[in-house]
């Protein structure tokens, strides 16, 4: 197994030599595009020997979600594709340039970060996404994608390299583990610092843990979505019903959806009934503090100070009542995990304080945290959520898979 990896190591370096311009990166995304329309019922065909091994197996159903495609998310993958086509090349781009008393010139240029090495979980998107993005900000990725989505990961990866050896580049730019043995996983975190530059999770909190733990290259990623909305007493009662709504149950599954409201304890009587009440209409568990119950004409549940660090990634969500704006913003700061966290107000003063003091990566005002997001930030795509303090944080898009580094032009000069 370490022959195998090392190979794929190796076929990445001698890739990474090779320097695509612009045009042609965007000659294979086309041809890419094309290919997943061409043979999109191949795609579906084999994303169905996973769906049904994945039933068979009993996997959740929200792992059965994320995994399973359709006409619609393909076209979504392909929308992805067209979008990262018309974004411009993040490398060799000068960020900054001064000349020094001396007459040296110095500039800061943007380059590929080299060779990414990405783990993730279920999302067949995740193989067309991080292929995409990597590939135009001139990065090679060597993919180990979960056996349980083996099948569509596989004839997406091959088809990226069917684009690249049709445009005459590196098939190995791209690269699709194909051995399932899950040791190869720890092999890839523990001795391939030699090849891989960086390491991205995306998955559950098991995969995530376990790759923070043994991995001896720099990661990129978060381990869990808890996030907050927050309900200030200045908020409008229409916008919190519809954010809500939406920011908890537009899609449970993904890390930007709330996992705890909070409510300002002088909107409780406005805000609570209209607010939960929805949520339980479209069966949604409610975990409630003492005050909230309290006044809560619906089905709740006792919350207690578990709930408050619980990524469900369900229908469920913890609800408390908090003092003003900076108890909310303590409250998160303790218990949320630096994701994305709302705030639904009518007040700047509150919405500016909220804004700038939650640690999270992405701080929303008046709007869903599931606006978390590559796409919807306009990169193109993601290859996931960054809560790291050092950049990039948030979503790591095309622009965020550089690094730079300094060209300095001299005309003799010498140092004294």
């Amino acid at each position: 197994m370490k022959k195998y990896l090392a190979s794929i190591g190796k076929n990445s370096s001698k890739a990474l030599n090779n320097k695509i311009n612009y045009k042609t990166k965007n000659k294979v995304l086309k041809k890419f595009l094309n290919l997943i329309k061409k043979n999109k019922l191949q795609i579906i065909k084999q994303n169905k020997k996973d769906v049904n091994l994945a039933i068979k197996k009993g996997l959740r159903k929200n792992l059965i979600d994320r995994l399973q495609l359709s006409d619609a998310k393909i076209s979504q993958i392909i929308k992805s594709i067209n979008n990262i086509i018309k974004l411009k090349d993040p490398t060799n781009i000068t960020l900054s340039k001064w000349k020094r008393p001396n007459g040296l010139i110095i500039k800061r240029v943007t380059i590929p970060i080299g060779v990414i090495g990405v783990i993730y979980e279920s999302r067949p998107n995740v193989t067309s996404d991080i292929s995409s993005l990597c590939f135009k900000s001139g990065n090679c990725v060597i993919l180990r994608g979960g056996s349980e989505a083996y099948f569509s990961n596989k004839i997406l990866a091959d088809l990226f390299r069917k684009a690249l050896k049709i445009n005459n580049v590196d098939q190995n730019y791209v690269q699709f583990i194909e051995n399932k043995n899950r040791k190869l996983v720890d092999l890839m975190l523990s001795s391939m610092k030699k090849y891989i530059d960086i390491i991205i999770p995306r998955g559950g909190k098991n995969l995530v843990k376990k790759v923070q733990n043994i991995s001896v290259v720099p990661i990129i990623g978060h381990l869990e979505g808890i996030c907050h909305t927050y309900i200030d007493q200045y908020a409008n009662l229409n916008f919190a019903k519809k954010i809500v709504h939406n920011a908890k149950l537009r899609n449970t599954s993904i890390c930007g959806a709330t996992e705890t409201i909070l409510f300002h304890e002088k909107s409780l009587k406005k805000f609570v009934n209209p607010v939960l009440k929805k949520l339980n209409a479209n069966n949604c568990i409610i975990y409630a503090d003492k005050k909230i119950k309290k006044i809560f004409n619906g089905k709740s549940l006792n919350a207690n100070e578990k709930n408050w660090s619980t990524e469900y990634l369900s229908a469920k969500v913890s609800v408390k009542s908090v003092k003003n704006v900076d108890e909310a913003v303590k409250h998160i700061n303790k218990y949320g995990t630096m994701h994305t966290d709302a705030i639904i107000s009518n007040n700047k003063k509150n919405a500016q304080y909220f804004l700038k003091n939650v640690k999270s990566s992405i701080a929303i005002h008046n709007s869903s945290t599931q606006f978390a997001d590559g796409g919807e930030f306009g990169f193109g795509g993601e290859v996931g959520i960054s809560t790291n303090k050092l950049p990039p944080r948030g979503p790591v898009g095309l622009n965020q898979l550089v690094t730079y580094k300094y060209e300095v032009l001299g005309s003799g000069q010498v140092r004294k």
